[in-house]
């Protein structure tokens, strides 16, 4: 005897093949007697192309851009990149070392000047101490760089901060990395950008007053210009980060010459700054510390080399050799000719201006230095853009932040990320009204910070693997990580607090490098908030080793339509709702009795047959007595679930959306976090109008007179 079927849902099912799977059998007109011919044709999916069994692939129809909109930021990032093409989309060394270095490279435009700026505390005669500060920085600079050409070797896949820490180190001093590298690169935009400024405002004292709008201005173009891709960004900022190289050794070189021959000379201001404190160990200390952060950008490389063509661990380990070669041989010329013109920056002029003044006089050479300089601080917060999303995707993809940080946009950058880091830049010169002086405390600590965990990191990376010379490579990472680890003691202590720059006038308390040793654990709690949630979230959903395990008896079920009017979209949502079920209940919050009795009276004749319920609100609330029906009906009713069809009437434009009740909405978000509900939106569109007859068919569109 046969077995009956078993019930729905319970048992193992027969595998069915997908709608763009299934097969249409047409027989042909045959040509001669016995021929059997035979036509199969599937379905086609218009904008995709079949791929294989159940595969389909969306085509760039799909992508074309609808509205004014969608076509303008089409202009604006540009067409999509299929995901196959990645690999067209890496960095030559050339375009790797504007993308990667204009951060270090950039940084002499600034660097001296706030190691001068802490100098000059002590006196005109603290000057000569500029030279030998700056040597100390390209040496500490030497042993950095040499060592994270190691890291790049033994990490090709990518070698920050965060990686090597993590996997050697351990969970909290991978966190403690990533944190300091995310404010670090946060740091980056914001102290690239306003030192941009500066600089602007020195060619057009007129600025000064627009600082600020100046500085989210320009954080707004180089995030658009990094929404593009980072091959496109890279072609966009080769140009001025070479300009800005060959105005550089030209002023340096000019200068040089100029000074052995006698003829280099730089006025002093009018009144010379007073002296405020003595020549001590500590205002040498804190100069260092804070030209160290010429160094800022020399992890980015090793962060990035999957950026790379290939080879790319050779071909990133050569661009940060030439990335630090220049970097030294530009800011040691810069501090000689400091020492020998004896400068002293002013308010209303930077150091590098007055610099080009000396070589160039007023004239197109010294706009060049100059607008090549705003232009090179604009785009080295690009290094930041080329790595913090990288950071975030890799965070996200160990889930210690939002999945949503590791998506890849259009143009395969992770647009997300660069928002985001667009949107913290701008708010922190906003914060700090564009000074510099007071973002470098925290960029210094910050960046070492990172360094010293890397380095450490990859001491215990070699003493792990103990592989071909790991003693002498474990020593160099070692010397390394005990340098940076001494600036960053250094730049924490001596930078603490300024109370010449308080949080708010007349508070006591000034910004300093205190602010990271807050930021950093308030950062790494939030990320091991999100770890939780994450490891929580997924013990919820993951599935059971056996299908068997999963209950399959029946559902109890029962579907409720709210009905607010009686109208089309209305008995639109009482169509889908019989579809879903045979249990089907309206019911209507009533605060107006006569409309109320007025619906009683209609509904006979287009309630369908569904029992409607009338909820009396004589306190006219719509949501609470509702909720607390559907509640009830769930715990009478004895249902698993109960779904709710909400008719919602959707016009043409946002504006005229808002003119309508939005209790449907509301009703969503109230159902969004409460057990054994489901909501679902019957939406009615305007209707079409063809040949003078309207058609409503459930996905109704906007109206179309035909001429």
């Amino acid at each position: 005897m046969d077995q009956p079927p078993p019930p729905r849902g319970v048992g193992p099912s027969a595998p069915r093949q997908g709608p763009a799977d299934r097969r249409v059998v047409e027989q042909v007109r045959r040509f001669r007697p016995g021929d059997a011919v035979v036509r199969v044709t599937r379905p086609k999916f218009t904008g995709f192309a079949r791929r294989g069994a159940g595969r389909l692939e969306a085509s760039l129809t799909l992508e074309e851009p609808r509205g004014a909109w969608g076509k303008l930021w089409r202009v604006l990032v540009g067409s999509p990149i299929h995901s196959e093409l990645e690999i067209n989309e890496r960095l030559t060394k050339k375009k790797a070392l504007a993308v990667f270095s204009s951060d270090a490279l950039s940084s002499v435009a600034y660097a001296p000047q706030e190691t001068l700026v802490v100098l000059l505390a002590a006196g005109t005669a603290a000057i000569f101490w500029s030279l030998p500060i700056s040597i100390a920085v390209v040496l500490l600079l030497a042993a950095v760089v040499f060592s994270y050409r190691q890291t790049i070797y033994a990490y090709p896949s990518g070698g920050g901060s965060y990686i090597v820490a993590h996997e050697n180190l351990g969970e909290i001093p991978g966190l403690i990395a990533a944190a300091a590298l995310s404010v670090g690169y946060i740091l980056t935009v914001s102290v690239s950008i306003a030192s941009a400024v500066d600089q602007l405002v020195s060619t057009a004292p007129s600025l000064i007053p627009f600082r600020i709008l100046l500085g989210v201005g320009a954080v707004a173009l180089v995030t658009m210009a990094n929404l593009r891709g980072i091959r496109e960004s890279g072609s966009i900022f080769s140009a001025p980060t070479y300009v800005f190289l060959a105005a550089m050794f030209s002023m340096v070189g000019i200068g040089l010459y100029l000074y052995f021959t006698g003829q280099f000379f730089v006025p002093p201001p009018a009144n010379l700054p007073p002296v405020i404190e003595p020549l001590t160990l500590f205002v040498l200390l804190r100069a260092f510390a804070v030209g160290s952060a010429v160094m800022t950008g020399t992890e980015a490389i090793s962060n990035g080399i999957p950026a790379f063509k290939p080879p790319e661990s050779k071909n990133a380990a050569q661009t940060i050799v030439i990335m630090a070669t220049i970097l030294a041989l530009m800011f040691l010329g810069l501090a000689f000719l400091i020492v020998g013109g004896q400068i002293i920056p002013r308010p209303e002029e930077t150091v590098v201006s007055l610099l080009a003044h000396a070589v160039f006089g007023r004239g197109p050479m010294y706009y060049v230095v100059e607008y090549s300089a705003v232009l090179i601080l604009v785009l080295a917060a690009n290094t930041a853009y080329a790595d913090f999303p990288r950071l975030a995707s890799l965070l996200a993809r160990d889930d210690y932040a939002p999945k949503q940080l590791a998506f890849r946009g259009e143009r395969l950058a992770f647009s997300n990320g660069i928002l985001v880091l667009g949107a913290l830049s701008a708010l922190l010169i906003v914060v700090f009204g564009g000074d510099t002086g007071a973002l470098l405390p925290l960029y210094a600590v910050a960046v070492f910070t990172a360094f010293t965990l890397s380095q450490g990191g990859m001491v215990q990376h070699w003493r792990r693997l103990k592989g071909r010379h790991w003693l002498p490579k474990s020593i160099v990472n070692g010397i390394g990580a005990t340098a940076t680890g001494l600036v960053t003691i250094i730049a924490a202590t001596t930078n603490f607090m300024d109370p010449k720059l308080p949080i708010v006038p007349g508070f006591p308390i000034g910004w300093g490098s205190w602010l990271v040793l807050v930021i950093v654990p308030l950062f790494i709690w939030l990320l091991l908030t999100i770890k939780t949630h994450y490891r929580e979230a997924e013990r919820n959903t993951a599935l059971p080793p056996d299908p068997s395990m999963i209950p399959e008896q029946p559902l109890r079920h029962v579907v409720v339509v709210p009905i607010a009017r009686l109208n089309l979209p209305a008995v639109q949502a009482l169509r889908y709702a019989q579809a879903l079920s045979d249990d089907v209940t309206a019911v209507h919050v009533a605060t107006d009795p006569e409309k109320a009795e007025q619906m009683e009276a209609e509904w006979p004749k287009w309630g369908r047959g569904i029992p409607l319920t009338i909820v009396e609100s004589p306190y006219r609330s719509l949501t609470r007595p509702l909720l607390q029906y559907l509640s009830e009906l769930k715990r009478h009713e004895h249902a698993e679930t109960v779904t709710v069809v909400l008719p919602e009437y959707v016009p043409d434009s946002i504006w005229q959306h808002l003119l309508h009740g939005q209790a449907a909405q509301f009703l969503k978000l109230s159902l969004l976090f409460t057990p054994g509900f489901v909501v679902t939106s019957v939406p009615v569109h305007p209707l079409i109008e063809e040949d003078g007859l309207a058609h409503p068919n459930g996905g109704l569109r906007r109206k179309a007179s035909k001429h």
